[in-house]
């Protein structure tokens, strides 16, 4: 099963917890145990796994990808190389396992879109499937 979210970032720069989001498509779907794999289809933006209790962890993430990806003088024309950079390094998917109708995720973990070039509306799709 496909499931298809809209998100509309409010910022140039967030991480946004959207473990929601995969749940609900688990329900959905209706499966005990499978796969559930989050797909971000943009090259400005990612997904990535991360605590999800400390506000502070996310803050830290953002403030140390602005250090390993300046802003600074980059080839690409429209001026938002970092996000792409950033986004390469996040990646645009993650798989989670899927038991007894749950997502396996350890105590403090989430799914966070990650925005690097808002704001701006994006999608997300998840795919689960049994097996």
């Amino acid at each position: 099963m496909l499931c298809t979210f809209d998100l509309q970032t409010q910022c140039k720069e967030a991480m946004i917890d959207i473990t929601h989001l995969a749940a609900k498509a688990v329900q959905q779907a209706g499966i005990k145990d499978g796969l559930c794999l989050v797909y971000v289809p943009h090259t400005t933006a990612g997904v990535t796994i991360n605590e999800n209790a400390d506000p502070d962890v996310v803050t830290d993430i953002l403030a140390a990808l602005g250090k390993i990806v300046p802003t600074g003088s980059y080839r690409h024309r429209e001026g938002n190389s970092p996000a792409h950079l950033k986004s390469s390094l996040m990646g645009s998917s993650q798989t989670v396992i899927v038991r007894n109708g749950n997502l396996v995720l350890g105590t403090w973990q989430g799914i966070y879109f990650c925005e690097f070039d808002g704001p701006r509306r994006r999608q997300v799709y998840v795919k689960v499937w049994e097996g």
